[in-house]
């Protein structure tokens, strides 16, 4: 199984229901995409200062279907429109579970 984490900041001018359809697009992702299985979007709970904004933990069975929701349309379309134009940083790792 392939884990895939994803750590976003977003921009200082970024509001809350802005972060919030945000997360609501990404946790759609399992049933417009699919592909995982198994998908945590969520806040950061505010209890560090300097940390990321959202986290989203997918896992997938192997490299090959992580790399199909990679490559999705749906997929980089949510990127482009709710994602990238609010994104201040972003980091990212995959490893094998």
């Amino acid at each position: 199984m392939l884990r895939h984490v994803v750590l976003f900041t977003w921009t200082e001018d970024t509001d809350h229901e802005t972060r919030e359809a945000t997360l609501a697009a990404l946790r759609r992702l399992p049933e417009e995409v699919g592909g995982m299985t198994a998908l945590a979007v969520g806040p950061d709970a505010g209890l560090v200062e300097g940390n990321a904004h959202t986290a989203l933990v997918a896992d997938f069975p192997d490299v090959e279907a992580f790399r199909a929701y990679a490559g999705d349309a749906r997929h980089l379309e949510v990127i482009a429109e709710h994602v990238k134009p609010h994104l201040a940083g972003r980091t990212a790792v995959q490893y094998e579970v």
